[in-house]
């Protein structure tokens, strides 16, 4: 790579160093792969760095109702003491006053809500959600995992009939709109209302279908993310790099989209 591009990663999974290890061994178990990255914030800006990003998005998701508090403090805290971190918090559906919480997650300085239906074990357009997009659409962006190789709790048509039910929502469609399922995202998700990202699919894409893809839904929404610790920042922004795409295009996509929509130019 010869030209420095300013990159806002968008998709950053991180936890704290005492339990680090055994989250991203669950993460692996389940998609049953090697993780090439600890889950680790040191990890997180050693890997980063390799490719110069300048902003992360940061998150993780509470897989029980009793996490919600817990983890929504710990984000906050990486972001106070991290200048280049903007957090996301979390929300389960068996919470007790979801409205309570994000408001509360807006005094922590969040900035949206982060979302993993296979491991927070929901399906996405199920009425016990209702009441967390009625309590955030029009307030707080939601970043949603998206697609899954061996159950259908978060395909692409739920998250249109989603976007049908709340039009004011902000979604972030991780990984193309679908990962493994992105013929599902070009029938249901392509060319509505919605941003995406292009974690944990480049490797799987052919490049000319990835371009297709980002230029049919609109460049303006599309972001890149890395899906750390799932993979290295190295390996997702030369894959990235592969795509035919303009210089316009590339700098909108790395940075210039994210920084729009956060306010972070």
């Amino acid at each position: 790579m010869n030209k420095k591009y300013k990159i806002f990663d968008v998709h950053n999974h991180i936890f704290p160093d005492n339990i680090a290890e055994k989250a991203v061994e669950n993460i692996g178990r389940y998609y049953n792969r090697n993780m090439y990255e600890s889950g680790t914030v040191d990890a997180l800006l050693k890997s980063g760095r390799q490719i110069g990003v300048d902003r992360y998005l940061v998150h993780s998701s509470a897989t029980h109702s009793d996490q919600v508090k817990a983890i929504n403090n710990y984000i906050a805290d990486v972001v106070k003491s991290h200048s280049n971190m903007i957090g996301f918090g979390t929300l389960h559906f068996s919470f007790e006053d979801i409205d309570a919480e994000v408001e509360r997650i807006v005094s922590l300085g969040l900035r949206g809500i982060k979302l993993h239906p296979e491991f927070q074990h929901f399906v996405i357009d199920e009425p016990s959600m209702m009441a967390v997009y009625k309590a955030i659409a029009g307030e707080l962006p939601l970043l949603i995992h998206m697609g899954d190789q061996n159950q259908d709790s978060s395909s692409p048509i739920r998250l249109a009939r989603i976007l049908d039910k709340f039009p004011d929502l902000i979604v972030i469609a991780a990984h193309f709109g679908g990962y493994r399922m992105w013929e599902d995202s070009r029938k249901y998700l392509i060319g509505r209302n919605v941003f995406m990202d292009t974690s944990s699919s480049l490797a799987f894409l052919e490049p000319a279908e990835a371009v297709d893809m980002i230029r049919s839904h609109g460049v303006d929404k599309f972001m890149f993310g890395s899906d750390y610790p799932m993979w290295r920042h190295s390996d997702e922004l030369d894959r990235f790099l592969r795509l035919e795409l303009s210089e316009d295009e590339r700098e909108a996509i790395l940075y210039n989209n994210a920084a729009k929509l956060f306010g972070e130019a």
